[in-house]
């Protein structure tokens, strides 16, 4: 993932004869986890979120964009509105790295060329990579870590809006949630077959996370010529 990233963002500075102008920037908020453990809130921040962004405007409607973001995922039944899940009494905590990438669309025309000025909500949609560590919980509730990493790939359904605040700046605020295709985030099934004993929860639904926060861009690049693509 790390060359990959890094091959991206090669592609994301070097500008030629047809350059179109680019975004980058960083992203801060918050982020909280839908899933067999914890509050079913669907958006309810519980710790912080940071990361960085990178945008490449193809048109004044589309570009192309990846991010790179951390946080720690959290759930805590005790915060939960489900009674069972208020006496079952479990938690668990991770650190996680995620990256994504896909389209942004502006809902209106976002020309960063044309001086004054302007504002859009804009959907984002790609997929995306969660690197966390695996844990199960043994009998008395205690989250065991498995010693091993998995990547669990989800699809981000992002909905924002953003704005112009200076002429080479763009601020944003956007709440994105992350379906995954898996179920192993809050250790409800464990990543070892050996230890399907632990499984617990409800094995039919995947789970989800949510980043809430804000992005602030620095934009360059010259004119483009949004041609034939």
């Amino acid at each position: 993932m790390r060359y990959f990233l890094l091959l991206l963002i090669s592609l994301f500075v070097i500008e030629n004869s047809d350059a179109q102008i680019y975004e980058v920037g960083i992203f801060a908020g918050g982020s909280n986890f839908i899933g067999d453990i914890g509050s079913t809130d669907y958006i309810s921040p519980n710790r912080i979120a940071y990361g960085g962004i990178i945008k490449w405007n193809r048109s004044a409607r589309h570009s192309f964009r990846a991010t790179l973001l951390y946080t720690r995922l959290e759930g805590y039944d005790s915060k939960s509105n489900d009674p069972r899940r208020i006496e079952r009494d479990y938690k668990f905590s991770m650190r996680t790295v995620e990256f994504s990438a896909g389209m942004e669309f502006t809902f209106w025309d976002f020309n960063l060329h044309q001086l004054g000025y302007q504002g859009t909500p804009y959907i984002y949609s790609g997929i995306s990579a969660l690197f966390h560590p695996n844990y199960y919980f043994i009998s008395n509730g205690t989250q065991t870590r498995e010693n091993t990493m998995s990547l669990a790939y989800g699809i981000p359904i992002v909905l924002g809006y953003k704005q112009r605040i200076s002429n080479n700046l763009i601020l944003a605020g956007e709440i994105g949630a992350r379906y995954t295709f898996s179920d192993e985030l809050d250790g409800s099934v464990p990543d070892s077959e050996n230890r399907e004993q632990f499984s617990f929860g409800n094995t039919n639904s995947n789970d989800w996370y949510v980043f809430s926060g804000i992005t602030l861009t620095y934009t360059f690049g010259r004119r483009p010529c949004y041609c034939n693509f």
